[in-house]
Protein backbone atom coordinates (compact mmCIF):
# COMPACT_ATOMS: atom_id res chain seq x y z
CA UNK A 1 0.00 0.00 0.00
CA UNK A 2 1.45 3.37 -1.01
CA UNK A 3 1.31 6.30 1.36
CA UNK A 4 0.55 9.72 0.03
CA UNK A 5 3.43 12.13 0.78
CA UNK A 6 0.98 14.99 1.25
CA UNK A 7 -0.83 13.10 4.00
CA UNK A 8 2.45 12.43 5.78
CA UNK A 9 3.47 16.09 5.53
CA UNK A 10 0.13 17.27 6.94
CA UNK A 11 0.34 14.71 9.75
CA UNK A 12 3.88 15.82 10.67
CA UNK A 13 2.81 19.48 10.62
CA UNK A 14 -0.18 18.82 12.87
CA UNK A 15 1.92 16.81 15.33
CA UNK A 16 4.54 19.57 15.41
CA UNK A 17 1.90 22.25 15.98
CA UNK A 18 0.35 20.28 18.83
CA UNK A 19 3.78 19.67 20.36
CA UNK A 20 4.62 23.39 20.30
CA UNK A 21 1.22 24.34 21.74
CA UNK A 22 1.49 21.82 24.56
CA UNK A 23 5.12 22.43 25.48
CA UNK A 24 5.25 26.24 25.11
CA UNK A 25 1.89 28.00 24.65
CA UNK A 26 3.46 31.48 24.79
CA UNK A 27 5.79 30.70 21.89
CA UNK A 28 2.89 29.17 19.96
CA UNK A 29 0.94 32.42 20.43
CA UNK A 30 3.95 34.34 19.13
CA UNK A 31 4.05 32.12 16.03
CA UNK A 32 0.35 32.73 15.39
CA UNK A 33 0.83 36.49 15.80
CA UNK A 34 3.78 36.46 13.38
CA UNK A 35 1.68 34.53 10.87
CA UNK A 36 -1.24 36.95 11.08
CA UNK A 37 1.10 39.94 10.79
CA UNK A 38 2.59 38.39 7.65
CA UNK A 39 -0.85 37.83 6.14
CA UNK A 40 -1.86 41.39 7.05
CA UNK A 41 1.29 42.85 5.48
CA UNK A 42 0.75 40.81 2.32
CA UNK A 43 -2.89 41.94 2.04
CA UNK A 44 -1.83 45.56 2.56
CA UNK A 45 0.82 45.26 -0.15
CA UNK A 46 -1.70 43.76 -2.59
CA UNK A 47 -4.13 46.57 -1.77
CA UNK A 48 -1.45 49.20 -2.34
CA UNK A 49 -0.55 47.57 -5.66
CA UNK A 50 -4.18 47.42 -6.80
CA UNK A 51 -4.63 51.09 -5.83
CA UNK A 52 -1.52 51.95 -7.83
CA UNK A 53 -2.86 50.02 -10.85
CA UNK A 54 -6.31 51.66 -10.53
CA UNK A 55 -4.64 55.08 -10.54
CA UNK A 56 -2.98 54.28 -13.86
CA UNK A 57 0.41 53.32 -12.45
CA UNK A 58 1.25 56.83 -11.33
CA UNK A 59 3.48 57.20 -8.29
Amino acid sequence: MTVNAKKIAVYVLVVFALYVIITDPAKAADYVQIGFEGISDAARAIGDFMTWVANGGKS
